[in-house]
């Protein structure tokens, strides 16, 4: 389960990029319940005009924090969520990644006294960042409807996977064998903590099943949500699309992987039991 005490290691903020962030906050404020509120703005999307060209703004759920939202200003980028996982020196993590085979993508830099944070490459070129807590530690609502409870990597590689994140954000490790046997699913818990902590997994795909990443690793965040099929249902009413499912999944629930308009994915899970 992921937590809001944000252990290094453990996921504490997701970001996503996205070509159009007034059209892009709506699917998301459809499909989870989130409103959105626009960085300095007046307008819907963040701007004074409200021509949806500023910079961005957050998404909150209730009323509290749950993820930001970026324009997609990158050349020849994916619109993707970045997941954030905590850490206590991001000079250090920064370090640890370009020891291991890692690429800086974005070099340690303050953002205010909310935070410090960086962004990389795995070796095999999937994304992640990491956020050193300031004065913010990061979201403030997870493992509830409309909000993260999950994260996942696709790889070709699982054991180079398992080595590079190891030994940069001391995960640890354990398979579970898939229903079906269908392979190997790997879960992730941080550092130090029981196995009721696992905050995400990882699956080894062949690379020709990558295809969204141009073959490459590609992280993705798991959203709660109250009914799977209603949510799955708002995604596809509002411009989104659904790689699969909604499919039960014994001992998890039921999910279903999905792309918004955008093509950024993410998944929708209603827990079993919930």
């Amino acid at each position: 389960m992921i937590t809001t005490d944000f252990v290094p290691g453990s996921p504490c903020w997701l970001d996503l990029g996205a070509p159009d962030v007034r059209a892009t906050a709506a699917f998301y404020g459809a499909v989870l319940g989130w409103e959105y509120e626009p960085m300095g703005g007046t307008g819907e999307g963040g701007d004074a005009d409200g021509d949806g060209d500023m910079e961005g703004g957050m998404f909150r759920k209730d009323g509290k924090l749950v993820a930001g939202l970026g324009k997609l200003t990158e050349e020849g980028a994916r619109s993707a969520w970045m997941i954030y996982y905590s850490v206590s020196d991001a000079d250090a993590t920064t370090r640890l990644v370009e020891r291991a085979g890692g690429k800086v993508r974005v070099a340690p830099r303050d953002l205010g006294e909310w935070g410090r944070m960086a962004q990389y490459d795995d070796p095999a070129g999937g994304q992640f960042a990491v956020w050193q807590p300031g004065k913010d530690s990061g979201v403030e609502l997870v493992d509830e409807p409309g909000s993260l409870s999950w994260t996942e990597l696709y790889t070709s590689d699982a054991a180079g996977a398992q080595e590079f994140y190891g030994g940069v954000l001391g995960w640890q490790f354990s398979d579970m064998a898939m229903p079906g046997g269908e392979g190997t699913y790997t879960l992730i818990t941080p550092a130090g903590l029981p196995q009721e902590r696992m905050q995400g997994g990882l699956l080894q795909l062949p690379a020709e099943h990558l295809s969204l990443a141009g073959g490459r690793p590609y992280w993705h965040p798991v959203f709660n949500v109250t009914d799977c099929d209603a949510a799955v249902a708002e995604v596809t009413g509002n411009g989104g699309s659904v790689q699969m499912g909604p499919v039960d999944a014994e001992g998890v629930g039921r999910m279903a992987v999905c792309l918004d308009p955008s093509n950024a994915d993410f998944v929708l899970l209603t827990p079993t039991g919930s």
